[in-house]
């Protein structure tokens, strides 16, 4: 058999470049269609943009609902929001980094969107539902990889970089977000002494 290919339940098929990415894709929610094949392309295509070596990614897909009792429970901050990223990989003092800006040489983690508020800021930013969703998971992936977004000057680069991504895979750059309304932490313990 040629190099760069492998047999699947007697089909060949390409073999991706770079290390193996696997993906799971859960959608429990009923608000938004959403094409789980397609998502998991783009997220595919994302990964190879960021020139991560390799990826076992769970991808999620809720209501608003669900989403807000994982903020709450795990940030302490009520409400829904529209991402929530979990780095289920060794502390990054541990992990083998690549040449690519201290990006882990395994990405690790669960990334939740809320197609809810994907449809309700899509209407408020006048694009695609869908975009949005595949958004929100771009931005989680960029946390795992070492972006931030709490400073400004994080954001900047952390928005930069997002448009970058969404424009690699084949999708419009995210139109420029509106100031987000700070919310109030609730005192809790810090989530990162947490597990999913």
């Amino acid at each position: 058999m040629a190099e760069g290919t492998r047999r699947v339940a007697g089909r060949r098929t390409a073999r991706p470049p770079g290390g193996r990415i696997q993906l799971a894709c859960s959608n429990r929610q009923r608000v938004l269609p959403v094409r789980v094949t397609e998502l998991k392309r783009l997220i595919t295509a994302a990964i190879r943009a960021l020139s991560v070596p390799a990826a076992e990614l769970s991808l999620t897909i809720v209501e608003d609902a669900e989403i807000a009792d994982l903020h709450d429970r795990w940030l302490g901050i009520p409400g829904p929001t529209d991402v929530i990223t979990f780095d289920l990989g060794p502390s990054a003092s541990l992990a083998p980094l690549t040449e690519t800006a201290g990006i882990p040489a395994t990405l690790n983690g669960e990334i939740i969107a809320s197609a809810e508020t994907a449809r309700r800021e899509a209407d408020r930013y006048h694009w695609q539902p869908e975009h949005e969703l595949a958004y929100y998971f771009v931005h989680g992936l960029l946390h795992l990889c070492g972006f931030d977004d709490h400073l400004p000057s994080q954001r900047r680069t952390m928005r930069r970089r997002e448009r970058q991504v969404m424009e690699a895979i084949g999708l419009p750059a995210p139109p420029r977000r509106l100031p987000a309304v700070p919310r109030r932490r609730r005192a809790t313990s810090s989530p990162s002494s947490r597990t999913p």
